[in-house]
């Protein structure tokens, strides 16, 4: 999304398709920390041998993926700042 579209919506437009970004990583926050207490779990009364390195990859590659939304939530909120919404 480039920064001239985000000029172009509307106000309530631009607030909507924030909350809607912000709604969207706060809940792929709340399982993320739900995956991070699997893993604890697992790790504290499994024991390692039976437990695959591969369980651990999407821990490590949630936030890696989720980054270009993060940008988006950046620019979106510079823009309501810039509208003094």
């Amino acid at each position: 999304m480039k920064n001239n579209n985000l000029s172009e919506l509307s106000n309530e437009k631009l607030i909507k398709r924030r909350d809607l970004f912000k709604g969207f990583l706060i809940g792929i926050g709340i399982v993320w920390l739900f995956m991070i207490a699997v893993m604890v779990y697992l790790f504290a009364t499994k024991d390692m041998s039976k437990v695959s390195f591969a369980v651990f990859i999407p821990i490590f590659v949630l936030p890696v993926t989720l980054t270009p939304l993060f940008i988006n939530v950046g620019m979106l909120n510079k823009e309501v700042k810039s509208r003094k919404l």
